[in-house]
């Protein structure tokens, strides 16, 4: 035989071998086996959903009515909106409003705004104004929040599946800790690669800001790098032999250097007019973790490995999730991270290009014959800072010089193994698309990111990963319902007005 001949052959078993073991370790303790989390960027609870199921409904705007009986949330409606404890009340912004500045959402900031739960200093500590995007409203500009019709398909999303009101960042901070809690329900230890490092990012060798991931290409040189220990749920998932990826848009180099560094250059335009970078490393949290990382942003052998352990090593560009599901190989467990532009994250993103995002992904899976077993989850990495009224049960203390919760230098009194780990932070948006979801339904269980990383551990009997937030974690399954069977209808919205536009 041919050296090409056996190493075709070779590939073909071990690709069948694959197979047969996902086949077998394939088993669900519930009829989800498809899990999609659509992982986006830096919204509050009440930013999105302040006002819901009640929208302004002015001229020029797709309208949106609640469907008699829908329930109420832990909103801003009532003494909220008229007697607020800010120096600034809370604002609707429009459509045409899409546009605003980034806020702040530093770790110690978030829990100064929070006030020892007063919920009352927003806009000293948390706004991120700028003249040229805050609309007039300067610092009061983080207070602001939209209704269903600006982000009309979230709100139609949640007239028909499932939603909490309940849900939590796991600690306070930025992207990073977020993405690491969703898939670790961890944000230690860090190992710095790379200064400079300060204790802004990370304190007590835990990641309380945005370092960038040690071992990526696409980091500016001058940027300071960690790399995480322990494990995290992609372990756990190649552990059992079960299929599952990360797929983010620009994860595809647009280039390789000479010496086969990948170079991350594609682009979009937002709806601003702006030019913004598709692929943002330190939001691709397995590439802090050397058994989970793609450095060189590899792609996979073949479509047929998407999902496999190969090269590519679980990371791929968003493009390759859809080559993967058409080609009948759509992954048990399936991250989404959209393009950045797409992603929500205010300053370089806005609802209405996120809602293109949404809607369109979901439209897509709902034409797929794997629907009728998929759950997609809707989640948020942080709150970007905007004001939410609610203040989240703590349940880690800690004790640094970045903390600041209940007093200078203070997240509580209570002993910890280690700082930066002040939690539950804000609260955040989380819904749940599905055949199964209740329809409807507002939950309102105590529930953090890590849950997510609960309900796919659970979904396949993986274990707990241990000394991770998932041990404590709220679940996630009352926003199903897995007795009465799947729904036979599909709701399809339109991606520029999220408006509906017929079911299946």
């Amino acid at each position: 035989m041919s050296s090409t001949l056996w190493r075709t052959s070779l590939l073909a078993s071990t690709f069948l071998n694959l197979v047969a073991a996902s086949a077998l370790a394939g088993g669900t303790t519930t009829p989800i086996e498809h899990v999609v989390i659509i992982f986006q960027e830096n919204i509050s609870f009440d930013h999105y959903f302040g006002t819901y199921p009640r929208a302004a409904n002015p001229p020029g705007e797709p309208h949106f009515r609640a469907a008699e009986g829908t329930p109420a949330v832990n909103g801003l409606l009532g003494t909220l909106l008229r007697h607020n404890p800010n120096s600034a009340p809370p604002v609707r912004l429009g459509r045409d409003q899409a546009i605003t500045c980034d806020q702040d959402h530093d770790y110690q900031h978030e829990q100064q705004a929070m006030n020892s739960g007063l919920m009352n200093m927003f806009p000293e500590f948390t706004s991120g104004h700028q003249p040229t995007c805050d609309y007039g409203l300067g610092a009061g500009l983080v207070m602001a929040y939209y209704d269903g019709n600006t982000i009309t398909a979230l709100w139609n999303y949640a007239q028909h599946f499932a939603m909490s009101d309940n849900s939590y960042n796991t600690v306070f901070g930025p992207s990073t800790p977020g993405a690491l809690n969703l898939i670790a329900g961890q944000t230690h230890p860090a190992t710095v690669i790379r200064p400079p490092i300060d204790e802004s990012s990370v304190i007590d060798d835990t990641i309380i800001g945005d370092p960038r991931p040690g071992d990526d290409d696409c980091v500016p040189a001058a940027l300071g790098t960690v790399r995480m220990g322990g494990r995290n749920v992609g372990d756990l998932l190649n552990d059992n032999g079960l299929t599952w990826g990360w797929f983010q848009g620009g994860f595809a180099p647009t280039e390789r250097l000479p010496d086969g560094t990948a170079v991350c250059g594609s682009t979009h335009v937002n709806i601003g007019g702006a030019t913004v970078t598709d692929y943002i490393p330190h939001h691709e949290p397995f590439q802090y973790y050397a058994s989970t990382y793609n450095p060189h942003h590899l792609p996979a052998t073949s479509v047929d490995m998407i999902g496999y352990t190969d090269q590519a090593n679980h990371q791929y560009d968003l493009t390759d999730f859809w080559a993967a599901v058409e080609n009948g190989n759509m992954p048990a467990v399936s991250y989404l991270k959209a393009a950045a532009y797409q992603d929500g994250h205010a300053g370089y993103s806005d609802p209405l290009d996120e809602q293109v995002f949404l809607v369109e992904t979901i439209n897509r899976l709902q034409r797929r014959p794997e629907w009728r077993h998929t759950a997609v989850f809707i989640a948020y990495d942080d709150s970007d800072g905007w004001y939410d009224h609610q203040m989240p049960p703590i349940v880690s203390q800690s004790q640094t010089v970045r903390d600041g919760l209940t007093g200078p230098g203070l997240c509580g009194t209570a002993p910890a193994p280690y700082g930066g780990r002040c939690g539950y932070g804000p609260r955040l948006p989380l819904l749940v698309v599905s055949p199964w979801a209740r329809r409807n339904f507002v939950d309102s269980t105590v529930t953090d990111q890590s849950s997510l990383l609960r309900f796919v551990e659970d979904n396949w009997s993986l274990g707990r990963l241990g000394g991770s937030s998932d041990e404590i974690a709220g679940g996630v399954k009352r926003m199903f319902d897995f007795e009465r069977g799947p729904r036979p209808d599909r709701l399809f919205l339109d991606p520029q007005t999220g408006e509906v536009t017929h079911r299946e």
